[in-house]
Formats: structure tokens, sequence, C-alpha cells
């Protein structure tokens, strides 16, 4: 499922993601297996990590399934001084294919929960395998189970400020530990006349109203690092939330980081 009108409005509604966060788990990753030159963000969103890559000295290409986010990407990375050595695609990661294979892979920010089938896991597994030159790194987090459960533990979710407002519910299916997040979102609408303007009181302001329905599954991490292995993948290591340290039972965020030999 890809972002729609709501991608416009994601870098607001999300800045406190922990982007600090991804991009020092990657440098140390960098200073244990070696910097790449070329690198793909799989499911790259807005850019917020894309483009500090590029930042950084890195060729990147950003790849997602959103046409909106994609758009929201660009018109970051095109308001930035100096140019960037960054490319942005339409793709699909479980489909993902460039002309030249890359040094790294990276996917943050939960995206490959969003894929709901196995065998088209394994096949985003496989397609990354392909796409990766010898001895490339693939690095990505999930939300375990336990997290997911938690949502749906603490759901409903809300944001209510004077120009934008949601509802957020998820619903988690036990068996497959499947959730579906439904989303109502509330933007006022931009006529020039501000809410707070002597034409305007903020009781008379108009809202637009938009819903999305975003769907994610946990999988167990053994299960995953079985996949993994039996890809071809080698030294796939796990560790959580952001530390170099084992996952337990309560990790929420679990990150991979696997070695193509």
């Amino acid at each position: 499922m890809s972002y729609t009108k709501f991608a416009y409005y994601y870098d607001r509604l999300m800045d406190n993601l922990p982007y600090t966060d991804w991009l020092r788990f990657m440098d140390t990753c960098w200073e244990r297996y070696g910097k790449p030159k070329t690198i793909v963000d799989l499911g790259c969103g807005t850019g917020s990590l894309a483009i500090p890559l590029a930042q950084n000295g890195l060729q990147v290409t950003g790849i997602d399934l959103s046409e909106d986010m994609l758009a929201v990407a660009q018109n970051k990375s095109q308001g930035i001084p100096g140019g960037l050595n960054i490319a942005w695609v339409q793709q699909d990661m479980r489909e993902w294919e460039l002309h030249e294979q890359v040094d790294a892979a990276v996917s943050f920010c939960d995206c490959l929960n969003y894929i709901t089938e196995e065998d088209e896991i394994v096949q985003a597994f496989r397609q990354t395998y392909q796409g990766l030159k010898s001895g490339g790194l693939f690095i990505f987090d999930v939300h375990t189970p336990f997290t997911l459960i938690s949502y749906a533990a603490t759901q409903p979710f809300f944001m209510n400020e004077e120009d934008i407002a949601y509802i957020w519910t998820s619903e988690l299916e036990d068996e497959t530990c499947e959730i579906c997040h439904e989303l109502t979102l509330f933007v006022r609408e931009d006529d020039g006349k501000s809410s707070l303007s002597k034409d305007r009181s903020p009781q008379e302001s108009k809202f637009l109203r938009f819903e999305e329905t975003h769907v994610q599954r946990g999988y167990r991490l053994d299960w995953l690092k079985r996949q993994l292995l039996d890809i071809g993948f080698i030294d796939v290591e796990c560790f959580g939330d952001f530390r170099f340290e084992p996952v337990h039972a309560e990790t929420e965020r679990a990150f991979f980081v696997c070695h193509k030999p």
C-alpha cells in the first residue's frame, strides 16, 4: 500500500521519528564493515534518510512505491544548495532493479512490515540479494510482533493542532500478527485566509478530510533470519532498538545486518 495524500503531510506528522538514530546506526555499520560508495534506500519515503546519505558523499538511489512520497522527496532535495548525487525511482521493493549492482541497500522505518505475505517478503530479500555487489551489505529494520501488539493495545492515537488533526485506529489479527491502521486526517483548507486573521474566526475555518488504510505484519525474527540465510546472505546479525545488542522479548524495532558473499 503506498501513501497518497498523507505523503504531503508526512514530515509534519512524523517529525518525531528517530532519523538521527538511523543515521548513527548506519555510521556504526560503515565503521565496522566499510563505507559504501553506492547505496539504495528501499522505501525511501520523503527522503529524510536518503538526502543526508547523499550529503555524506554517497551515490544514492531512493526507491519507493508512492509517487507522492517521491514528489515530496524530490522537492526537498532540489532545495539543497550544491546539488546531490541522488536519483528517485518509483519501484516496488519486491521487484526493484537498477542497471548496476550497488555496494549497500538499506530499508528503515519498518518498510518491510508493509509486505504482508511471506512469499513476497522472501521475494524482496531475493531481489535485494541480486541487486548487491559481492561483499555488499543489506541493512534493514522491522517492527517486532511485540510492537504491533502494543500498538493494538494502546490505540487509538490522536493529534489535534490548530491547522491539522488526525484520528488513528489500529486493529490486530492475532493469528497472523497483521495490523490494520485506519487514518483519518483533517487539514485546514488553504484559501489565503488564516484562521486567526480578522477575516475569519477559528470557528469558521474549513478542514479537508482524508482517509487512508495501511496494513503491516509482524514476522518472527528467527523466521526472517532463516529466509535471509536460505537466499545466500551470510553473517546475518540481528540487533535491538538501535543498539548493537541482542534482541529480547520486548525489543520494539529489530535491525538486521546481512552480508552478500
